[in-house]
Order: structure tokens, then sequence, then C-alpha cells
């Protein structure tokens, strides 16, 4: 099943999140260069600590701590290096840590040399530079997974929507090379289920059919910044993360579904685009 990560620095909600089968609490620690690059959108921006990290993982028994640190940068006036930080958030416990933004090889192999194996490793591919090189980067020791960021890469690619990279075949290309490398991927997230401008449904048998292994649930799948009532929550995620593994249930049972759906994915990330013309 796919590995379900979510987004938090509050260890009640971290606590709600895993009870309810949630397998990764995302710490987001980037802030180096998001703002200018999603200057007008309304995309999630978390400004965690290296604080939070430990809170989260102090707070979890089974969940994983993921975390994701700034691009590759050298120390700022008020702001330590990628090397400091990064040894700041393995001494804090984190059990992954991701790198965002990446255009170079040698910005992946800094990274990676300096993780050194202390806890395991995720690329965030989400810029067509890094596309253009993904071969060569995929020949680097150390890498323990890759995501696709979706957001950023279509931005990246100057789309309207990010499903259209889904549709158009730019995430399958890709996929197909993680794979044949053996490195456990996935891509994007998703709201809960029959929700979302592309229903989370449709996404989620495409990540079964491209043999994705993780997948981000969205702030849309439960809001903690509006819903405030705890007990509403927990039932959100219940019911949400419920609702996920009932249908990758049904994936599993009946794969030959999946052609069909790409066809209805395509057409309907068609729609969106027309409809935003």
């Amino acid at each position: 099943m796919l590995k379900l990560m979510y987004i938090t620095n509050r260890p009640e909600i971290a606590q709600i999140a895993e009870s309810a089968g949630v397998d990764r609490i995302f710490v987001d620690m980037e802030f180096i260069g998001k703002d200018a690059r999603q200057n007008g959108l309304d995309t999630v921006k978390s400004h965690h600590t290296v604080r939070d990290v430990a809170v989260i993982k102090q707070s979890v028994e089974k969940a994983e701590v993921l975390v994701r640190v700034n691009p590759i940068h050298d120390a700022l006036p008020d702001y330590f290096s990628s090397e400091e930080e990064i040894e700041a958030v393995i001494d804090a416990g984190a059990d992954i840590i991701m790198l965002p933004y990446f255009k170079t090889v040698g910005e992946v192999r800094r990274f990676l040399e300096t993780v050194n194996g202390r806890a395991r490793t995720m690329l965030l591919l989400e810029t067509p530079e890094a596309v253009e090189l993904v071969d060569e980067i995929l020949e680097l020791p150390g890498i323990d997974e890759i995501h696709i960021g979706l957001n950023d890469l279509s931005l990246g690619y100057g789309r309207r929507f990010m499903f259209e990279l889904l549709a158009d075949g730019t995430v399958e290309k890709l996929c197909f090379k993680f794979r044949k490398k053996g490195i456990p991927f996935g891509f994007g997230g998703i709201a809960s289920l029959g929700n979302g401008a592309l229903p989370s449904e449709y996404i989620i048998k495409e990540h079964y059919r491209l043999g994705s292994g993780c997948v981000i649930l969205s702030r849309s799948f439960c809001d903690v910044t509006k819903q405030h009532h705890i007990g509403i929550i927990n039932a959100t995620f219940i019911k949400g993360v419920r609702e996920i593994r009932d249908l990758e249930r049904e994936c599993e049972k009946h794969s030959s579904f999946f052609f069909d759906n790409e066809k209805e994915l395509v057409h309907l990330v068609d729609a969106i685009v027309k409809g935003a013309e």
C-alpha cells in the first residue's frame, strides 16, 4: 500500500494522523527561495524548525519522521549552511531527509555525502534542470527514494495545472527510469476521495499503474488551519485514510481498470486546463 505522508509540526495532529494510519509525519523546514518562485500561489509554506523535528520524533511511535530541508546553500547571515542544517535534523531524530529544488548533479552529491547513510535520503525532483540530468543523478550512490514534486515542476515547465505532467507522460517516463534503477518513488499529493480539481481516486489509480510507493496527503485532505475541533480532525483522518485504503485494495484486485482510468484522467485534465483559459 502507498506510504501516506502528512505535513505538520503539531504533536497532537501527528498522533491523530499516525493513529489513523498515516505512515510518515512530514516536517517541512524549506523556506529559502520558496516565496519567490511560488509568489501569489496558495501553497503550503510551513517554516518548521529543527526543534519541531525533535518534538515530532518524541510524539510518534510507529510513523517515520520525514524532514524536508532547504535547497543546497552556503551559510547565510542569519541561518546555517546545508551541512549544518542536515547535521541538526539528524541529531533531532529525522528518519528520512528530503532534498528539494536541486538543479545540478553536484547539489545532489553534496547532499548525499553530507547525510552519509545516517538517515535515509529522498530527492524531491521538481525542476526541469533536474529532469534533464536525471540519468546522471540516478548513478549517484546513496539515493534511497525519489519524489516527483508536481507543483514546482509544473511551474518550471510553464503549465497551468500540475497534473498536466501526469496526463502528458512526463511522470510516466520518470517513473520508468526509477523502476529500472530499483529506487522507490512517489509523486504529488492528494485530497480525500472525491475531492480536488482532479478527484483523488484517479490519481491513486495512476500511482498503482505506475508502481508508485508514496504520496503526500495535501492540506485539503484535512486543513487544520481552518478546522480546530480535535474530534472532527480525528474523524476526518480516520474516514479519509480508510477510504484510500479501501480503494487501494480494489486497485490490487482489479488492475485491468488502469488503462481506462488513464484515458479518463487525460480527458479530465484537458477539460480543467481548457476551462482555465
